[in-house]
C-alpha cells in the first residue's frame, strides 16, 4: 500500500530530514508544494487534505494555523513544533513512554512530535516516577548539551559563519524553557524539573543529565538498581539501549561522546555514579529520535507498517 504524505513547511531543518528519510521509501508518496506557493492557504489545504499524513514543520503559530486548515477526518497531523504537545486532545509522539502509547498514536489523527530535550529527560526519568522510586513531588535538576542544528536555520548559519563562537553557550537561563510542560506532564512529576541547556559548537547530538541523590528515593537504591529498572522499563524496545553500569566502558577516557548516537533514531540511556550520588544520562541525535526520526517512526507506529521503517 501507498501512502501519501505531505511536509508543511518542508524546507526547514526537521522538514528536510523528513523528506530525506521518506524520499527512500517505496510505499510513501510525498506531496510538493511549488516555492512560490509555500504560503498560498489554499494549496497547503489542498495538499494536507489530500494527505493520509500531514507533518507541521513550523512555527508555533503557523502550526495551529495548518491545523485549521484539516477538513478530511482520514488526515493524521503530527505537529512538530511545541504548540501541542501537552494538549490533551492531542498524543503524545513517545511510543515508548508507556505500555499503551503505541496503541493511543495508532488510534490518533492528531499527535505531537515531542521536543528533543524533552524526549531525553523523559526517557530517563519515566521509569524512575513510574515504579515510585522518585514521588511526583520531586524537583529534578537537569541539564542539556546540544548540537547547534537544534537552533534551526538562523543559529546554523551563526555558527557555520567566521563569525562563529567556539565555546559552548548556556542558554533558557530564566529557567522557563518551553520544553518543561512537556517534561513535567509526561514523566508523571508534579513539579517542574530545573532545567538549564547548553548549546555546543559542533552540528548534532544531544546528551540530557539529570542529578540525584539517594534521599530523593523512596527505598534504598545503588546506581546498578536504577540501571536493571530501566532496563526492565524498557525491555525490547528496539530503539532504547540501557548500558551496563559501567563507567570505563561508557566513557572515552572518562569523557563523554554526545554525538555518539548520531544519524540514528537510537536513544541510549546510562546509570554513573555511586551510592551516595547518580547521574542519568539518556543520549540521542537531535534531528533524529529528537525530531525528525521521532516523526516518523510515530507516523510508522501510526499507520500499522514495521515501526523501524526507514530508520536505523
Amino acid at each position: 500500500m501507498t501512502y501519501k504524505v505531505f511536509v508543511d513547511g518542508q524546507e526547514g531543518t526537521t522538514g528536510l530530514q523528513i523528506n530525506e528519510y521518506l524520499a527512500k521509501r517505496a510505499d510513501i508518496e510525498l506531496l510538493k508544494i511549488d516555492a512560490d506557493k509555500r504560503k498560498d492557504l489554499a494549496e497547503r489545504k489542498r495538499l494536507i487534505n489530500a494527505s493520509d499524513v500531514t507533518f507541521l514543520c513550523l512555527p508555533d503559530e503557523a502550526a495551529k494555523e495548518s491545523v485549521t486548515l484539516v477538513d478530511n477526518p482520514d488526515t493524521c497531523v503530527i505537529d512538530a513544533s511545541t504548540a501541542h504537545r501537552v494538549n490533551p486532545a492531542w498524543t503524545f509522539g513517545l511510543p515508548e513512554l508507556a505500555p499503551d502509547q503505541r496503541a493511543k498514536i495508532r488510534a490518533s489523527k492528531r499527535i505531537a512530535n515531542p521536543g528533543c530535550h524533552a524526549s531525553a529527560f523523559i526517557l530517563a526519568l519515566k521509569p524512575l516516577v513510574a515504579d515510585g522510586l522518585v514521588a511526583v513531588d520531586t524537583q529534578i535538576a537537569a541539564n542539556s548539551i546540544t548540537g547547534y542544528s537544534g537552533g534551526g536555520k538562523s543559529m546554523i548559519a551563526h555558527y557555520e559563519s567566521p563569525a562563529r563562537i567556539n565555546a559552548p553557550r548556556p542558554y533558557a537561563l530564566g529557567l522557563a524553557h518551553k520544553h518543561l510542560p512537556e517534561m513535567q506532564a509526561y514523566t508523571g512529576l508534579t513539579a517542574a524539573p530545573i532545567f538549564q541547556p547548553i548549546v555546543g559548537p559542533f552540528y548534532k547530538g544531544l546528551a540530557v543529565t539529570a542529578y540525584l541523590h539517594p534521599k530523593q528515593f523512596s527505598r534504598k537504591a545503588g546506581p546498578a538498581d536504577v540501571q536493571k529498572l530501566m532496563a526492565d522499563y524498557y525491555a525490547g524496545e528496539p530503539f532504547i539501549r540501557v548500558a551496563p553500569v559501567d563507567l570505563e566502558a561508557n566513557t572515552e577516557g572518562g569523557f563523554f561522546n554526545v554525538e555518539a548516537n548520531n544519524d540514528t533514531n537510537r536513544v541510549d540511556l546510562f546509570v554513573f555514579g555511586n551510592d551516595e550520588r547518580m547521574l542519568l544520562v539518556a543520549r540521542l541525535d537531535n534531528l533524529g529520535k529528537g525530531a525528525s526520526g521521532a516523526a516518523v517512526q510515530a507516523m510508522n507506529v501510526h499507520l500499522g507498517v514495521e515501526e523501524s521503517l526507514g530508520l536505523v
